[in-house]
């Protein structure tokens, strides 16, 4: 479950308010609907914003949904993340991909590739300047808070870890997810940050990071200096392959 709050001048907050308490008398007044009244306000808040989305011709409505291939086709039970929300049981991250395939909805399913080793996302490149769309969304999905040490907050921002003057290229793995406020922040002197080597977990030799994980090296005003690695989105299983069986769908 999530909360859902928006801060409204009075007199609009009061209004909808009373429109949603409205709206539940209402629908309790004859006593045949079993909702409490707080359950039916929610719902009619969501059926108004969303605008007839189960409609055809409702608005695209984009939800983040990263889950393992494991977890889809075959019998793991890996958590998935949801984008701008966090981790959710793998049964309700299967449940929100059967709700979307309900007759004449529009999914797009799109292949993320992760680290055999680590689990982080990788892959996608780009020679242009700024990100485009489709790398921007997967920056967003494995980097999923602002990079900056210990900061946390939602990421706003897509931008270069070394800047494109200085030669830093348009990829995945020179790019980090910011918020606002640190991506304004690093401009400021002092504050530095690369692409840092990725280190072998045995015997601590730094190598190069071929796949573009996107492992960045902050370097703060103070001199210190923080590694920081996207977290793993999947865990890699080794084992026998995915058997898939056809399916018909009526």
């Amino acid at each position: 479950m999530v909360y859902l709050t928006a801060l409204l001048p009075v007199a609009e907050g009061v209004a909808a308010y009373a429109a949603l308490v409205g709206a539940a008398d209402r629908v309790r007044a004859d006593g045949s609907d079993e909702r409490g009244k707080g359950q039916v306000m929610a719902d009619t808040l969501v059926s108004n914003v969303l605008g007839g989305h189960e409609a055809t011709g409702g608005p695209r409505i984009e939800l983040g949904l990263v889950m393992s291939d494991q977890t889809v086709f075959g019998s793991a039970d890996e958590p998935a993340h949801v984008d701008g929300f966090g981790w959710v049981p793998a049964e309700l991250g299967l449940e929100v991909l059967a709700g979307a395939l309900a007759p004449g909805e529009e999914v797009w399913l799109r292949r993320l590739y992760a680290s055999p080793r680590t689990g982080e996302l990788v892959a996608m490149d780009s020679r242009a300047r700024a990100f485009p769309r489709g790398l921007r969304r997967f920056i967003r999905l494995r980097d999923q808070v602002c990079r900056t040490p210990w900061c946390g907050a939602p990421i706003r921002h897509h931008d270069h870890a070394v800047p494109v003057a200085e030669g830093g290229p348009t990829t995945a793995g020179n790019a980090q997810g910011l918020c606002e406020a640190c991506n304004h922040a690093k401009q400021a002197p002092g504050w530095q940050a690369r692409t840092s080597p990725d280190a072998d977990a045995e015997t601590g030799d730094l190598q190069t990071d071929d796949l573009g994980t996107g492992d960045i090296e902050t370097t703060t005003p103070t001199g210190h200096r923080h590694r920081r690695r996207p977290p793993a989105l999947v865990s890699i299983r080794q084992g026998a392959p995915i058997r898939l069986e056809y399916v018909l769908a009526t």
